[in-house]
């Protein structure tokens, strides 16, 4: 019986999905895209002061290789053969810059995770230089100058630690995303590791022109960053090099995607206006452009979607960028302690059924899209001696579904067709009020997989169906079907546009909190 259980499967896929919260390890059947297993580690992030956030690259590491072991213990219990896995997949957490030591393979120093704020003052002295006719950045990156993005927090990082500036001199640096530092660690690290990074991942440094897909010598000297410690870029799905340690030695690491990327090829997103809405630590809208760049007017960004091969053609997107949504969950628990888990807030949401006039701008990094005010701070506003924890926890839900709106209708604007329903994803969609609270402010329905792990999916998909590789087709007549649970509004149209309008009042009021910036001082 289990031989034959085992000859059923037929090649399974594994999915790294490093995220800002955890790191997950999720085995696909390629056949059927159907998980059979996973397994799940939480992340430290760490606050040394205010507006810095940091995480060690170690932990993430050593989190990545407990997540496979354990997912393999899983499906040999299941028996499952591991050897069906024919391709791995990295996913991950985007812009976060980590900078370590070819040589010893020790990460230099923490790495700055994507809502740090510690650069604001170089992103100051950096925009006086850019000419107001010739915003240069923009037009080869798709990005505005912003905290959000890998170059300045890699410039701060060469300006502030020594270790660093060391190195560089000494020729041992070298600069990665999560995803360089995942794969070069993966695949050997100090013994032959590979040092690259795939398309998707190098649109959101800051340093990669989106129109020739390679790093651009002038924003490197804008920015001052040294060429030789950037990492290959390659496409999204192609053989990078092979696990050379733990359960899953010799298997390829085949595809390379930012989480965002990642969940638009997992929800199947390959045509022209076609969008998706992940819902994690930040909230993330992209849409789908083809093969052109499409800049915005309403504070979208333009990034690259992916490039699913060598040989084949490059995807733009349009993204709306929000930078707290599951974060405001996970501060209402560590900070206020009105929760113990996350999954708590829905309960307390549900036992008031309204925020009471209650609005909560969790402006906790300043003000991603459509914005980009990084003075904005946090508040809560609209509080009586009526308000209590449950009218919070209802106002921090509606939150994200505000922040959704804002980024929703910028993408309407700027593609001038609107979306007609909203497709979703990420740990928040298990959030029944969540869902159906977002489908009211829209006033569209909201569409979401009964398999929510659409990041990891994508990158499952992009390793399998890579050349020399080849386990699973992305043709369209071979993708299968996915059940999808929806949400209908609920509410009149009016009640949730004079919602929406209340919410917007309450975002002015967050702006123009933080004057002038703390001096950065430098570290040891």
């Amino acid at each position: 019986m289990a031989a034959s259980k085992k000859a059923v499967l037929g090649p399974l896929v594994g999915a790294v999905d490093q995220g800002t919260s955890s790191t997950r390890f999720l085995v696909f059947n390629s056949k059927t895209a159907e998980l059979l297993s996973h397994h799940q580690v939480e992340i430290k992030q760490e606050f040394p002061r205010e507006g810095w956030v940091e995480q060690d690259p170690k932990e993430i590491l050593h989190s990545v290789y407990e997540c496979i072991e354990k997912t393999c213990e899983k499906l040999g219990q299941l028996n499952i053969d591991i050897s069906n896995i024919k391709a791995i997949g990295v996913s991950n957490q985007r812009e976060t810059t980590v900078v370590w030591d070819r040589i010893t393979g020790e990460p230099l120093y923490n790495a700055v995770v994507w809502l740090d704020l510690r650069t604001q003052s170089t992103v100051e002295s950096l925009s006086k230089r850019i000419p107001g006719n010739n915003n240069f950045v923009k037009s080869k990156t798709g990005l505005p100058l912003s905290t959000y993005f890998s170059a300045v927090k890699l410039r701060w990082l060469l300006d502030n630690v020594r270790k660093v500036q060391k190195a560089v001199e000494e020729k041992r640096a070298l600069f990665g995303t999560i995803d360089s530092w995942l794969i070069w660690s993966l695949t050997g690290g100090v013994n032959g590791g590979v040092h690259c990074t795939d398309v998707t991942n190098a649109s959101r440094t800051m340093l990669f022109n989106i129109h020739s897909l390679e790093w651009d010598k002038q924003l490197c000297e804008f920015f001052g960053i040294p060429m030789e410690i950037l990492p290959n870029v390659r496409s999204s799905s192609e053989i990078y090099g092979l696990m050379k340690a733990g359960a899953l030695e010799g298997v390829p690491i085949s595809g390379c995607l930012g989480d965002q990327s990642a969940a638009l090829v997992g929800q199947m997103c390959f045509q022209i206006g076609q969008a998706k809405n992940t819902y994690g630590t930040g909230c993330f809208l992209l849409c789908n452009t083809g093969h052109k760049c499409v800049f915005s007017d309403h504070g979208l960004l333009t990034t690259v979607a992916y490039k699913l091969g060598r040989d084949k053609p490059v995807y733009y997107a349009l993204e709306g960028s929000v930078a707290i949504a599951g974060a405001v969950i996970r501060w209402l628990r560590d900070n206020l302690g009105i929760i113990k888990t996350s999954e708590e807030i829905e309960k307390l949401a549900k036992e008031v059924g309204t925020s009471y006039g209650c609005y909560f701008v969790p402006a906790f990094s300043g003000l991603y899209a459509p914005y980009w005010e990084p003075s904005a701070r946090g508040i809560i506003c609209g509080l009586t001696q009526f308000t209590n924890k449950c009218h919070i926890a209802f106002a921090a839900l509606e939150a994200v579904c505000f922040q959704t709106r804002e980024i929703l209708d910028a993408m309407n604007r700027d593609c001038g067709i609107p979306l007609s329903h909203l497709q979703v994803d990420g740990g928040m969609t298990s959030n029944k009020i969540l869902m159906q609270l977002q489908a009211d402010i829209l006033y569209i329905p909201v569409v979401k997989p009964s398999m929510p792990e659409t990041t990891a999916l994508g990158a499952a998909m992009a390793a399998g169906a890579a050349e020399g590789v080849g386990v699973w087709s992305l043709e369209p007549e071979d993708l299968s079907a996915v059940t999808m649970e929806r949400f209908e509004p609920q509410i009149n149209a009016e009640e949730s546009e004079i919602r929406y309008s209340t919410w917007k009042k309450a975002v002015m009021k967050s702006m123009g909190w933080v004057t002038t910036q703390s001096p950065e001082s430098g570290i040891p």
